[in-house]
């Protein structure tokens, strides 16, 4: 059994050189580690339903009605009421969806009927209008159609009182649309996740500034910015602070007492001016802050008074494989949601050798495409953390276990799609 090193080690050991690194975390050990610490909030609301997209359900909902309510057609076409040995129908009236009116056939009879229209009293079966040969008052078919075929029937898709949805479900578009189809204009959920985000480094200014030699522009704030848009959070913009350890000791006691979940970028590596851990560790506690990837080792995972604190890489690349990885199935986790797991992992071949080194488990970035119907996957050009442009090249993650090699053109590697995350 893979044992996870101490929380001692974890913190507090200052390399971040070579490729094997014992006292780094492994992958596979973060979340189960993560789970230990990181619980749902509990706090809930009542949200209009129109609200309610990537939310979490706080209580499981029961359905109020039957869906359908009412026996309907599955499509346009006829319904008909058989007459034995007869395929030739009369056309005794017409329903639309909508129309709430009783109506009858009788035996070798026929209504013309839309998708959604209520089914008439002794209807057998609806025939598509694609099958029909209509004459005047007549209809005639080819073949007698199956007792009951292309009806929608009470309850066929929920049933009074079924529990549809259950609490911690994640809410999607299919599941808005299931829960307004019961007539639901209101829902229990829990409360929005509050984040307070800040970039770190005297050499990142702001967009839209003149760039000097030596700085940088903040492309992080605006990378994780975007990446947390894609849930319903309430994100707290801290913005830029600087390489001064007070600076950062006021932001973190600030966010602290603001938000669940504070996220920042840089100064978690071992350079002179990094005092994000050393803050961390007066204002809390350090859980760790190595792990065995690439990119993206140095990332600092702590706690101050109630809040969570994951500080990212200040790499761009690094910062966003992080944040995608180990810092969104932590937020998932936060918001309630019960159900999520990381997007999983496929099988294809390789369309060019890759370059890897044993140590530490790589998500290299890729580019999946389609040839003669097999999958194939390419590296992006450069795969350096700081080479942002290769974010916008990939659509996949190449990953790359722990103690695998270089790979040759044509074998098989697993790639995790990015379109997956959210």
């Amino acid at each position: 059994m893979k044992t996870i090193p101490s929380l001692k080690k974890i913190s507090q050991d200052p390399g971040c050189l070579s490729e094997y690194d014992p006292n780094s975390m492994n992958f596979e050990d973060v979340h189960p580690f993560l789970l230990k610490f990181v619980k749902p909030i509990k706090k809930t609301e009542t949200i209009n339903l129109l609200d309610a997209h990537n939310r979490v359900l706080a209580k499981a909902i029961k359905s109020p009605v039957n869906v359908p309510n009412y026996d309907n057609s599955a499509m346009d076409g006829y319904a008909i009421r058989l007459k034995q040995k007869t395929l030739t129908f009369q056309v005794t009236g017409s329903i639309l969806a909508g129309s709430l009116s009783p109506k009858k056939l009788n035996p070798g009879e026929a209504m013309q009927i839309m998708t959604g229209g209520k089914i008439p009293k002794g209807c057998d079966a609806v025939i598509p209008i694609e099958l029909v040969l209509e004459n005047d008052q007549f209809i005639q078919i080819k073949a007698l159609p199956k007792k009951n075929a292309n009806i929608r029937f009470v309850g066929e898709d929920v049933k009074k009182g079924q529990i549809i949805l259950k609490q911690g479900d994640f809410l999607r578009p299919a599941e808005i649309g299931l829960l307004a189809s019961l007539g639901l204009a209101k829902i229990n959920v829990y409360k929005k996740l509050k984040v307070g985000f800040f970039s770190s480094g005297d050499e990142v200014i702001e967009v839209g500034k003149r760039l000097k030699t030596g700085q940088v522009y903040d492309s992080n704030r605006y990378a994780i910015g975007a990446l947390l848009k894609n849930f319903n959070l309430d994100v707290v913009h801290y913005k830029n602070v600087s390489d001064n350890k007070a600076d950062i000791k006021k932001t973190l006691l600030r966010a602290s007492k603001n938000c669940n979940l504070i996220i920042s970028t840089g100064g978690v590596s071992v350079g002179k001016a990094d005092y994000m851990k050393e803050v961390l560790k007066e204002l809390g506690q350090i859980l760790f802050w190595k792990l065995a990837i690439k990119p993206g080792r140095p990332l600092a995972y702590g706690q101050i008074g109630k809040a969570h604190f994951f500080g990212l890489p200040g790499n761009p690349v690094s910062a966003m494989v992080t944040f995608y990885q180990i810092v969104q199935p932590a937020i998932r986790v936060l918001m309630g949601d019960k159900d999520y797991s990381q997007p999983p992992l496929f099988k294809v071949r390789t369309l060019e050798p890759i370059f890897k080194k044993p140590g530490r488990m790589e998500f290299q970035r890729g580019v999946l495409s389609k040839i003669k119907n097999e999958w194939f996957v390419k590296p992006t050009p450069h795969q350096g953390s700081a080479i942002l442009s290769s974010m916008t090249q990939a659509n996949c993650f190449i990953v790359l276990e722990k103690n695998e090699v270089s790979l040759k053109k044509n074998d098989c590697v697993n790639v995790q799609l990015m379109s997956d995350f959210i």
